[in-house]
């Protein structure tokens, strides 16, 4: 049996995070998200006792467009996911594998110091956490 030195989330992460307000309509998230090149979203916190929201292309699609709803009428507040489960960047990659396995999740935000510095998928952890794929 091989034992694997997996490194940590930080090496993996996608640094380039996009944050938007809950009230934005799903139709203007979309744009974002498009102009970003992401196919997820951070939600910020209404104020410092609230929590952080995500918004995933795949709730776009099982919420609004499998349900026939109008994208600029559904705003990101009523389909995001709130709270989220958050990693922190020294998390060994195989911990946030096991993570996202046992929560049924497959992005999570990248936490240190309460601060959101980043973005982690499960492609992320797959693409960019094998070194040995450089």
């Amino acid at each position: 049996m091989t034992i694997r030195n997996w490194g940590p989330v930080r090496d993996c992460m996608n640094t380039s995070v996009t944050e938007v307000d809950g009230r934005l309509d799903v139709l203007n998230a979309l744009k974002v998200m498009k102009k970003a090149g992401t196919t997820s979203l951070i939600v910020k916190r209404r104020d410092e006792q609230d929590e952080y929201g995500m918004l995933l292309f795949s709730d776009i699609a099982k919420k609004v467009i499998a349900e026939n709803r109008a994208p600029e009428r559904v705003n990101v507040y009523e389909i995001m996911a709130k709270p989220v489960l958050m990693v922190r960047p020294d998390m060994e990659i195989r911990y946030c594998a096991r993570l996202f396995d046992g929560f049924g999740i497959s992005h999570a935000p990248v936490a240190e110091n309460g601060k959101i510095v980043g973005m982690v998928s499960y492609y992320r952890l797959v693409l960019h956490g094998l070194p040995d794929l450089d």
